[in-house]
């Protein structure tokens, strides 16, 4: 029998063991871990609304209203108003007749693929895709293509055996990210979503790092990219952006019925506490606001400062990967960062993206000063 002590032995000679991090304050951009003041360069809070008074509020005041929890799961007692008031505003904003929402991401992603799908469906999935995305995709028993990273080419041709084999009534369902979470780039959404028409099949987009980052409205790239009605499924979180938590998928009312029916992970989960959904919608109504857009500006100014301080390419994202290499190098970085210059950016090593490919994972977010990002420049500078 295999010790777990012999197994993270293993980990720790790789430089691949994990450990977890006291946080000692909320999320801001400079808050306490084990005793520290580091400056946070970690948090997918990008517009800063984690702490933001009016979100709190509402927290509050559906908590006094409908209590700590919602006592069951959504199909026996536990649908209520703040969680059908979130959806509803979900699909009316991403342009879909219905919406469903999760407890989080993760359940989101592998309750609905392994609703979809089953054994002689095709799931196509980029390659950097989520790993909630690709365990959805295992679990359904559908057959699993994988094409490189943004590469339309080999998704065509992938997309071209598919279809000429594909039993009658199976499914195909394409699933991208529209920004990856590692790397920090775009998916090239309109030629997916041409390719998608041109075969016949159904899209799957993950908006989690998109969401009040891109488009008008702050509701994704497939707003900025005007693409929103050919997209089948658009999926995201409400723990990045929203600063709050919970998962989303916005679809038709039809596949919406089907999810509540065959999506395990919806079906015999708790509902998410009904002041978490009041929090979250009012969270979604200040990223439709002009608040909201000032935000986005903000964010957007941190990242082009960033840029002009590394002369380096503008980021696409508020992800900007410092790549190293290997993971020994990339865990030291980090440490130094902290331990020497106060600041907080995660080593992200294998498996969470591919063997040498290690690197920190930086993120910038609107809450962020010009000094703070200017620390951070310096410090890398000197490391």
């Amino acid at each position: 029998m295999r010790h777990p002590e012999d197994e993270l032995a293993e980990l720790e000679s790789a430089s691949l063991k994990r450990n977890l991090r006291p946080v000692d304050s909320p999320q801001l951009p400079h808050f306490k871990v084990n005793g520290e003041t580091l400056l946070n360069f970690a948090s997918n809070d990008y517009l800063g609304l984690a702490n933001h008074p009016s979100i709190k509020a509402a927290y509050q005041e559906a908590l006094e209203q409908w209590g700590a929890g919602s006592g069951s799961s959504r199909l026996i007692c536990g649908s209520l108003p703040p969680h059908r008031e979130l959806e509803t505003f979900l699909a009316e904003a991403k342009g879909t007749s219905a919406a469903l929402v999760f407890s989080n991401g993760y359940a989101t992603s592998v309750g609905t693929l392994s609703a979809l799908l089953q054994k002689g469906d095709t799931v196509i999935l980029d390659k950097l895709s989520h790993a909630s995305l690709i365990d959805g995709a295992r679990l359904s028993r559908a057959t699993i293509r994988v094409f490189p990273h943004n590469d339309l080419t080999k998704l065509e041709k992938l997309l071209q055996s598919t279809t000429e084999k594909a039993p009658p009534h199976s499914r195909t369902i394409i699933v991208t990210e529209s920004v990856f979470s590692m790397d920090g780039d775009i998916s090239p959404l309109a030629e997916i979503i041409a390719l998608k028409q041109k075969y016949g099949v159904l899209l799957l987009v993950d908006e989690a790092h998109g969401l009040g980052v891109y488009g008008k409205n702050g509701m994704g790239l497939s707003e900025h990219l005007d693409c929103s009605s050919d997209i089948d499924f658009h999926m995201g979180t409400l723990g990045k952006s929203a600063g709050v938590a919970g998962g989303y998928i916005a679809c038709s009312q039809p596949y919406r019925e089907l999810l509540a029916n065959r999506a395990r992970s919806f079906i015999y989960s708790t509902a998410p506490p009904p002041a978490q959904s009041a929090a979250a919608l009012a969270a979604l109504k200040l990223i439709h606001s002009d608040e909201g857009t000032q935000l986005r500006e903000k964010l957007w100014a941190n990242i082009r400062y960033f840029s002009e301080l590394t002369q380096s390419p503008l980021a696409s994202s508020a992800i900007i990967p410092w790549h190293i290499g290997d993971s020994a190098s990339a865990l030291a970085l980090s440490n130094k960062l902290q331990h020497e210059y106060s600041i907080l950016a995660p080593a992200v090593r294998y498996p969470t993206v591919p063997r040498n490919t290690a690197r920190l994972r930086i993120t910038l977010t609107a809450a962020h000063s010009n000094d703070d990002i200017k620390q951070l420049y310096h410090s890398l500078a000197a490391s």
